[in-house]
């Protein structure tokens, strides 16, 4: 500083006051800026691709998410519980369970599910979010994993588990939540790429898992699943496994196999359906299309094969696709008015 003139340090504008935090987060405006028709310049593609997605449709996609796994956890209660009274020769770790070289006892067992739900309870409401999150998300996927360290490895809630580890490490809570009653209005009315990278994260993770089930079934059918002919057999020995062994069975598709001409159309539109998923990563009407179209899919594999996929059937899988923070502003005002208080 020279004496006899100002102070450079001057002019950088009013700096905050200790102990006070920022607002605003990286990657994000103020929603009246959109409002405004604010630009907000200087963004490159990956900041177009994402999208600029305001924080309630992330929190939005958090509850939904974490309150499915709360609820279908303590649906899996008892059947997690179960393998404690199974052999240990049974026991062979699957994923994140391989570091274990002998089963977990019932104790253990019993104390990781009060952690897990507890935690999911509080990630589904936002509170304490940096620690409910992650811990509620790895608990789910230790669980699950111990369950399939028993006994046949499905993948039927492989998606779920990706989804919440997604949303566990970003700013899911920074709107709809607890938490978020303690921060600055500004940081809940926020909107930018922020939250919707975590949204394409999610979107990209759902399509990949269809085009890799696409690309199997090219790889071990080759032309054969186009024609029909592998499709038709696996739909038909699947249902005779699950006859011989008492288990639920679906008679419609044992029933369809009579006619082979309706199988062609099936494999094709399978292979287009998943192979052509990438169309979702970009918004528009075919990501609507698409969305649509496999949950009819996962409706169809329940329909024939009896195989239930829960987190896609429920739709919440496809929720990062849609704006989610609709649907939930609806269903809290149909609850207002259904216990007559005023709509806030």
């Amino acid at each position: 500083m020279v004496p006899g003139r100002p102070d450079p340090r001057l002019d950088r504008g009013p700096l905050p006051l200790r102990g006070f935090p920022v607002t605003r987060v990286v990657g994000t405006r103020p929603r009246e800026d959109l409002d405004r028709g604010t630009p907000a310049g200087g963004e490159g593609w990956f900041e177009r691709w994402c999208g600029d997605a305001p924080a309630e449709r992330l929190a939005a996609v958090r509850i939904l998410s974490f309150g499915f796994a709360l609820v279908y956890l303590l649906i899996r209660i008892p059947s997690v519980l179960a393998v404690a009274r199974l052999e240990s020769s049974r026991f062979v770790p699957a994923g994140p369970v391989a570091v274990l070289s002998h089963p977990l006892s019932r104790s253990s067992l019993l104390i990781l599910l009060a952690v897990t739900v507890v935690a999911l309870a509080g990630a589904t409401l936002g509170f304490r979010w940096r620690l409910s999150g992650p811990v509620a998300a790895v608990g789910v996927l230790w669980l699950l994993s111990y369950r399939l360290s028993w006994g046949q490895v499905l993948h039927t809630e492989n998606l779920l588990v990706l989804h919440l580890l997604i949303l566990a490490a970003s700013p899911a809570a920074d709107a709809l939540a607890l938490d978020s009653r303690h921060r600055p209005a500004a940081r809940a009315n926020a909107r930018g790429w922020v939250y919707g990278w975590v949204l394409q994260l999610m979107g990209l993770v759902t399509v990949l898992g269809y085009v890799v089930a696409g690309y199997a079934k090219l790889r071990n059918g080759g032309l054969d699943w186009l024609s029909g002919d592998v499709l038709r057999s696996h739909i038909a020995l699947d249902n005779l496994r699950k006859a011989l062994y008492e288990e639920p069975y679906s008679p419609l598709g044992g029933w369809l196999t009579r006619y082979g001409f309706l199988f062609a159309p099936m494999a094709w539109g399978a292979m287009v359906l998943e192979l052509g998923g990438v169309l979702a990563l970009w918004r528009g009407p075919l990501r609507r299309l698409w969305v649509w179209a496999m949950w009819s899919f996962h409706l169809a594999v329940l329909a024939l094969m009896a195989i239930v996929f829960p987190y896609q059937l429920s739709g919440i899988a496809f929720a990062s696709f849609s704006r989610p923070e609709k649907l939930l502003a609806s269903g809290h005002r149909a609850l207002a008015q259904a216990t007559g208080r005023p709509d806030a």
